[in-house]
This record gives structure tokens, C-alpha cells and sequence, in this order.
């Protein structure tokens, strides 16, 4: 099974509640890259009220808690820009 941006956006929506969402494939990015055969590369830009008094780790691991079931199934890179509202 190959994920999809609209995969890795159910699974953020549905975990992390968030004011802001946005998902980019840039597999095409990285085309003849050896980990490409992996998998799929995608970016997240996620503002969630979830993030509020976290570190940057944290809110990592809460967006790679969320896409656990996503991840063995085809995401080989993921760029992840995780901010509470206050930071916009």
C-alpha cells in the first residue's frame, strides 16, 4: 500500500485537532534518491493547540505518534514545522 498526503491529513486531523494543516508530497523531489525506493518524502506544517508549553520534540513525537500505523507502509521522509497558535 502506497500513503498519501490525504493519508498522513486524516491522521494529523484526527489525533492532533489542528487549527492549521497543510501536507506536501515532494517525492517527485527526490526522484532517483536510493531512499525513494523506501517510500514516499512529504512536509507538514501542523498548528495545533496540542503543541502549547512542548519543545520541538515533543510535538515531533506527537505528529510520528499519530502517523505510527502510516509510517511501514511507505513514508521514507517526513519534514515536519509543528507550532502552537501563539506562534503564527
Amino acid at each position: 500500500m502506497t500513503v498519501s498526503a490525504a493519508d498522513i491529513e486524516a491522521a494529523l486531523r484526527a489525533a492532533l485537532q489542528p487549527q492549521s494543516l497543510q501536507v506536501g508530497d515532494d517525492s517527485h523531489l527526490h526522484a532517483g534518491h536510493a531512499g525513494a525506493r523506501e517510500g514516499r518524502h512529504f512536509s507538514v506544517r501542523v498548528v495545533s493547540p496540542r503543541f502549547n508549553g512542548l519543545s520541538r520534540v515533543a510535538r515531533h513525537r506527537l505528529v510520528y505518534d499519530a502517523l505510527r500505523n502510516l509510517i511501514p507502509q511507505g513514508i521514507h521522509a517526513l519534514a515536519i514545522d509543528a507550532r502552537d497558535p501563539g506562534e503564527l
